[in-house]
């Protein structure tokens, strides 16, 4: 059986690559922290935008789809599900936010794993949430011609309730080691959890899951604000090339660790930045009217409504929104869709793809 030793690896990985992403990650969380004790009321916005963006993104990294309307709905608990695809969505959603509500309470162990998998399929009426599998699955890859072939075969199902058990408990251990970087830790656990593969289904959204919930537990909060799982949906080739570079000879001891971490730890400087970014944006309109307008606006994925914008800034009056958008629409930013009650807007990049 594998052997997880996350101690004696771990020096490996402290090439002058990872040593500078894991400098600028701590300078990027410092600047972060003083941010957050100053203005915390305004990044209620993104916490939001942060949630849209990554139900979406980790679900369809596996092909799950909705369409605009019908995901703003399910997010927003208007709805309820009404086929797998949102089912699912649906389930994601709830294990999203019970992480960002409680993840200080959720250790990582085999237990509160099983916990998560269970209600990320509490929608869909299936007995395999929360069970590991009970046959033998299979990574396999698709060529340009269309043929499929086995990438990558993980612990047999036998195996997996011994092999998560030792993994979480070589976890902690390294956790309570003095003298790492834990933050490491996070992209070792992670590449070993895909490739025991515990579960029948969902094992990369809960990988995307349990990302959150480590970055939580190395105080690493970006990922409140800044969706990690739309970070790695852009980056999927790149994601997929790391996982199977370190991959390689897992079952044997031998794999490299390296690629993937330093894939990973390239995500979380890129969500860094993109939260100075998004920062600065806030700055720049907080004390506008119209600018809180378009930056509501702008957090939108899809089609939005006028009264969709005036929920979210009720001292804001319609009036003012109505002239924003207008404005908007005439500055070509907006596509406005349908008239009258019926209206909706549609921002223009996104018609343009």
């Amino acid at each position: 059986m594998r052997d997880f030793d996350f101690q004696s690896r771990i020096n490996e990985l402290l090439t002058p690559d990872v040593v500078l992403l894991l400098t600028k990650i701590a300078e990027y969380k410092g600047k972060q922290e003083l941010y957050m004790q100053a203005k915390k009321d305004s990044l209620e916005s993104l916490l939001e935008v942060a949630k849209i963006q990554s139900t979406e993104s980790s679900n369809k990294i596996e092909g799950i789809f909705t369409s605009n309307a019908r995901l703003s709905k399910l997010l927003k608990n208007k709805t309820t599900p009404q086929n797998r695809n949102e089912q699912e969505i649906a389930g994601y959603r709830d294990v999203l936010s019970t992480i960002h509500e409680n993840y200080e309470y959720i250790p990582i162990n085999p237990s509160y794993i099983l916990q998560l998998h269970q209600l990320l399929y509490k929608f869909s009426g299936s007995s395999i949430g929360g069970q590991y599998k009970n046959a033998d699955n299979y990574i396999e890859e698709q060529d340009e011609q269309g043929n499929r072939f086995v990438r990558f075969k993980p612990v047999p199902a036998w195996e997996t309730s011994e092999a998560m058990s030792n993994l979480c408990n070589a976890y902690n251990r390294a956790m309570n080691e003095p003298n790492i970087n834990k933050l490491l830790l996070l992209p070792m656990f992670i590449l070993d959890f895909l490739c025991i593969h515990p579960f029948n289904d969902g094992n990369g959204r809960l990988s995307r899951l349990l990302t959150l919930l480590i970055l939580y537990h190395n105080d690493c909060v970006v990922g409140r604000y800044i969706s990690i799982e739309k970070l790695i949906e852009a980056s999927k080739e790149t994601y997929y090339d790391a996982l199977q570079a370190s991959s390689t000879d897992w079952h044997e001891n031998k794999n490299n660790y390296l690629p993937f971490t330093k894939y990973m730890l390239g995500v979380i400087v890129s969500a860094y930045r993109e939260f100075g970014s998004r920062v600065e944006t806030i700055e720049s309109v907080s004390g506008s009217k119209s600018g809180q307008v378009k930056a509501i606006a702008k957090s939108f994925i899809g089609k939005f409504t006028k009264s969709d914008i005036i929920e979210k800034v009720p001292d804001i009056s319609k009036i003012t929104v109505e002239r924003v958008l207008a404005q908007m629409v005439k500055d070509n930013e907006l596509i406005k869709l349908n008239k009258g009650r019926y209206t909706s807007y549609v921002w223009n990049e996104e018609v343009e793809k």
